[in-house]
C-alpha cells in the first residue's frame, strides 16, 4: 500500500510573518486543518522555560495539534509545544533530519554518543566517544568492542565526537579503533560491513 507523503523542509529557509499550515487528528478528529503564520524561527528553549533545552524552536500562532507542512506542502517542524491558543513551537525541520541520521547511524553502527565530560570510571579520558551499546552479529561485536568502552582514536585520528566516528565509518577502510577499557587502553581492529537502510 503506497501512503502518501510530506517532504521534509528546510526550517533554515523558514523567516518569520511566513504562512504555515498544521494537519493533525486532535481528541481523535481526523483531517483537520489549521492556519497560521511563522512568529520567530528562533525561541530558545530556556526562554521556553526549558532548562536542559539548547534548541531553538520554531513559534507559530497556528492553532496546532500535528506537524506544520509549509506552503509548498513540505514538513518544515513537528509542533511540540502549546503555552495557549495562537502560541506555539514546533521543532525545526532540519533538527528532525539531524537526529533521523545520527539514529540511523547509531543504529547501524552500533550506538555511540559524545563523551562530553570526565567520567569517574576514565579518570584520565576527558574527550572520546562512549559506547553505550554494541549490537550483536556487527563488526563492532566481532572485533570485541564492549559497553562502556571510549573510543578514543581510530586510523590515528583523535575521536571527540560520534560524528568523527560516524564519518570514520563511512570511509569503508579498517578501522585500527583505540578504546579506553577502565584504566588500559585497548587496540581493536573493526572491518565496517555495508548495512542497508
Amino acid at each position: 500500500m503506497k501512503l502518501p507523503v510530506l517532504l521534509l523542509g528546510r526550517s533554515a529557509d523558514l523567516r518569520p510573518g511566513e504562512f504555515v499550515v498544521a494537519i493533525g487528528s486532535p481528541f481523535s478528529l481526523q483531517n483537520t486543518v489549521t492556519t497560521g503564520i511563522v512568529s520567530t524561527t528562533q525561541r530558545g528553549g530556556k526562554e521556553l522555560g526549558l532548562r536542559n533545552s539548547d534548541m531553538d524552536y520554531i513559534q507559530t500562532d497556528a492553532i496546532i495539534n500535528v506537524s506544520p507542512p509549509e506552503p509548498d506542502g513540505e514538513v518544515i517542524g513537528i509542533n511540540t509545544l502549546k503555552v495557549t491558543a495562537g502560541i506555539s513551537f514546533a521543532i525545526p525541520s532540519d533538527k528532525i533530519r539531524q537526529f533521523l541520521a545520527e539514529s540511523h547511524d547509531r543504529q547501524a553502527k552500533g550506538g555511540t554518543t559524545e563523551l562530553k565530560e570526565r567520567q569517574s570510571d576514565f579518570p584520565d579520558v576527558t574527550s572520546g566517544a562512549y559506547v553505550i551499546e554494541v549490537m550483536s552479529r556487527t563488526p563492532a561485536e566481532a572485533a570485541g568492542l564492549q559497553e562502556s568502552d571510549v573510543i578514543i582514536s581510530i586510523n590515528g585520528e583523535q575521536i571527540t565526537s560520534a560524528s568523527d566516528v560516524s564519518a570514520a565509518i563511512k570511509r569503508d577502510e579498517t578501522l585500527r579503533t583505540v578504546v579506553r577499557r577502565g584504566n588500559e587502553d585497548v587496540i581493536l581492529t573493526i572491518v565496517p560491513e555495508e548495512i542497508d537502510p
